[in-house]
């Protein structure tokens, strides 16, 4: 959805959000070309904040798009706020449940309406240490097989400045330099026309997560490790025995 078909909350949500944005950040922004004006894109994201999905959505509608983020179902359930969202065509998506199969429905449906859907494959903030991409769901991967819309990589870096997960704290100082690069679409041509088995949508979904992490490297410098898999819970029987994951 572009900019000029806005309702009335979406915008209301633009006149508190962005001055705030604003003032908070210095920002470094590149790419915004590769997001176009119309059409259904998926914007894949790397997550290392719970304040980047308020950096990314800046720079998503500066380029001119309307960004639609995924949210977990229990908030759109709380009162006035869950409303908010809905008015602002966010998409609330039951995790774990048979329910998910609705947010995909949704998901397709905004992309043929022209939508640029945001998607965290990794589905939360990343537990690698230095914050690097960990391997990732396979959600992104299922929607652009059923879709065929182009999946545009999109990589932050500062936003860990603003709030950091590893020591929760949150820097309110004005200013916070943050970074965000949006690259040319991912490659996924060799599985246009696969089935979406398991092992199809694995390997999608780490030639994603792979292109976002070296587009990562770019801005952050270094050499970025193999993608971080979280590790094995215990099970259950492991935890009764006192065994230790």
């Amino acid at each position: 959805m572009a900019r000029r078909r806005l309702g009335f909350w979406q915008r209301f949500a633009v006149s508190l959000v962005k001055p705030v944005m604003t003032v908070w950040t210095r920002r470094t922004w590149r790419g915004m070309e590769h997001l176009g004006r119309d059409g259904g894109v998926i914007i894949v994201a790397n997550h290392i904040s719970h304040a980047d999905p308020l950096v990314s959505a800046h720079f998503i509608f500066d380029s001119g798009r309307w960004p639609q983020y995924l949210g977990k179902a229990s908030v759109f359930r709380v009162p006035v706020i869950g409303w908010i969202l809905h008015r602002c065509r966010q998409i609330p998506v039951e995790r774990g449940t048979v329910e998910a199969v609705r947010s995909l429905d949704a998901l397709v449906a905004a992309l043929d309406e022209g939508g640029a859907v945001v998607i965290y494959p990794e589905g939360t903030t990343t537990r690698q240490p230095e914050l690097w991409p960990m391997k990732a769901k396979t959600g992104a991967a299922r929607l652009a097989l059923a879709t065929g819309a182009p999946v545009v990589p999109l990589v932050m870096w500062g936003p860990e400045r603003i709030f950091d997960p590893r020591t929760t704290r949150i820097n309110l100082r004005p200013r916070i330099p943050v970074t965000v690069v949006a690259g040319e679409p991912v490659d996924l041509s060799r599985w246009a026309d696969a089935p979406p088995t398991r092992a199809t949508l694995e390997e999608m979904t780490d030639a994603i997560m792979l292109r976002l992490r070296d587009m990562l490297a770019e801005i952050r410098g270094g050499t970025p490790p193999p993608l971080w898999e979280r590790p094995a819970r215990p099970s259950a029987e492991r935890q009764q025995q006192g065994g230790v994951a």
